[in-house]
C-alpha cells in the first residue's frame, strides 16, 4: 500500500511539474518576440513590450492560466514527502514560479484592463 502512495505521489508531483511550466513557453516566447520588435522599431518602454505580450499572451491564456496554475499547485502540494526531500524543494520552487505566473497575469490584465483605459480616458 505504501508503493502505490508513492506512485501516486510521483505521477502527481509530474503533473503539477508540466502544469506549472507548460504556461512558461508562451511567455518567454511573447517576450522575445517583444525585444525582436522594439530592437526592428528602435521602439522602447513598457508600451513597447506590453503590446507583444498582449498579442501572442493574452489569446492563448485568459482563463487557462489561472486554471493550469492552480491544478499544478494542488498537484505539486499533494506531492510533498518527507523522505524525498529534492522532490519537495523542486515542488516549492514550482509552486513559487506559479504563483509569480498567476500576479503577472493579473497584473497584466489590470494593466490593460483598467488602467490604460482610465488613463486615456483623463487625457
Amino acid at each position: 500500500m505504501n508503493e502505490h502512495l508513492q506512485e501516486v505521489s510521483k505521477r502527481g508531483f509530474r503533473r503539477g511539474l508540466a502544469l506549472a511550466w507548460i504556461p512558461s513557453i508562451p511567455l518567454v516566447l511573447a517576450i522575445l518576440n517583444s525585444f525582436h520588435r522594439m530592437s526592428e522599431q528602435k521602439a522602447t518602454g513598457l508600451g513597447a513590450i506590453a503590446g507583444g505580450l498582449a498579442e501572442v499572451y493574452l489569446p492563448f491564456v485568459i482563463l487557462l492560466t489561472l486554471g493550469v496554475e492552480v491544478a499544478a499547485i494542488v498537484f505539486l502540494i499533494r506531492s510533498f514527502s518527507r523522505p524525498h526531500l529534492g522532490r519537495t524543494l523542486v515542488s516549492v520552487f514550482s509552486i513559487a514560479w506559479s504563483m509569480l505566473v498567476i500576479a503577472s497575469f493579473a497584473l497584466l490584465i489590470w494593466g490593460l484592463y483598467i488602467y490604460v483605459p482610465h488613463a486615456q480616458a483623463s487625457h
